[in-house]
């Protein structure tokens, strides 16, 4: 049996999530801003990103360590050629009790039917808005919601659920459009998760001012949807549960900067290029690239991956309120949400 390793706060490693690529369609604002990461940026050559069967094989030391849960993300992990050939492989882990991806979506629908067929279990969508031009002004490149919507359509069609949509909250740009969005989950048995507009790495001009509250999400949804509150489905689960009065389904809302919830976190990251990040809001990370092509066996990593998790003292939502000190953080898109 499996003994759970912890941190030095006593949370067990349970879940691992996978950037498989820094590289994304999308330029939204909060995440990877247009006028930094233009036509000239370069991103990760192949031969730095880890392959699929380096991904793999450190997906199944850290399934040995405890972690039952394992997402895909980016970047957008779509643009990754032949992406299901790597969910084929996690699929086959034996105690993967779930393996889920976040995408944008707009790739989905060609590949909805190959991501479940390789053992996809669901898919949690980013929508930041059903209003064209807002979603417009969101994803940085002006593309219309259309073909989300589409991808979101066809992952229901082949069961790859439940589906969630996940939408970040910025003031003034999108918290008018939240019912409508609610909306739709509603009627199409989504789950949304509205998300406070966070501090994630140092590029994209965050302000304290710009953050819609989980307090304030909440209050506008059950304004026109009456809502009471549900239990978590598990315990860490990230997102603060809410059910429509009248049986409609649910809501969650995401309160790292008003309400942060570190106690529970049990996410571990692995960056595009093989770095071990303990925290969304990390400085930096672990290289684990560099001891496997230099021939590690599963034992040395298993060292590695455990020592890092031990050594985690990170809170950095419940420190934030506290501190005053600028700090360099690794970029969102580097890492995923």
């Amino acid at each position: 049996m499996t003994t759970d390793v912890i941190d030095k706060f006593k949370r067990p490693l349970k879940d691992l999530r996978v950037s498989v690529t820094d590289r994304c369609n999308f330029r939204c604002p909060y995440c990877m801003p247009a006028e930094i990461y233009g036509e000239r940026y370069s991103f990760l050559p192949k031969k730095e990103l880890l392959s699929f069967e380096e991904i793999s094989r450190v997906a199944q030391i850290a399934v040995d360590m405890g972690v039952n849960k394992l997402r895909l993300t980016g970047g957008e992990p779509l643009v990754r050629e032949g992406i299901e050939e790597l969910v084929a492989m996690l699929a086959r882990i034996d105690g993967v009790e779930d393996l889920a991806m976040t995408t944008n979506a707009y790739l989905l629908k060609a590949k909805a039917d190959i991501l479940k067929n390789a053992g996809l279990k669901r898919i949690t969508v980013s929508l930041d808005s059903l209003d064209e031009e807002v979603f417009q002004r969101m994803n940085g490149r002006g593309f219309g919601p259309a073909k989300v919507l589409d991808g979101i359509s066809a992952a229901k069609e082949v069961g790859l659920l439940p589906i969630k949509v996940n939408t970040v909250v910025k003031k003034g740009v999108n918290e008018h459009t939240l019912v409508a969005l609610a909306d739709y989950c509603r009627t199409n048995q989504y789950i949304p998760r509205f998300i406070e507009y966070m501090d994630v790495g140092t590029l994209n001009g965050w302000r304290k001012d710009d953050v819609v509250s989980a307090n304030e999400i909440v209050e506008m949804i059950d304004a026109v949807f009456p809502l009471q509150p549900i239990e978590p489905s598990y315990k860490g689960e990230v997102a603060t549960r809410y059910k429509y009065v009248d049986g409609g389904g649910e809501i969650g809302v995401i309160s790292s900067v008003s309400q942060p919830f570190c106690g529970d976190c049990t996410r571990l990251r692995l960056s595009p290029e093989g770095q071990l990040v303990t925290c969304l809001f990390a400085e930096k990370g672990t290289d684990l690239r560099s001891p496997m092509r230099e021939g590690a066996s599963d034992n040395e990593m298993r060292r590695i991956i455990e020592k890092t998790w031990k050594l985690r003292d990170d809170r950095y939502s419940e420190e934030r309120a506290q501190s005053t000190k600028a700090r360099t953080k690794v970029e969102m898109y580097h890492i995923g949400g």
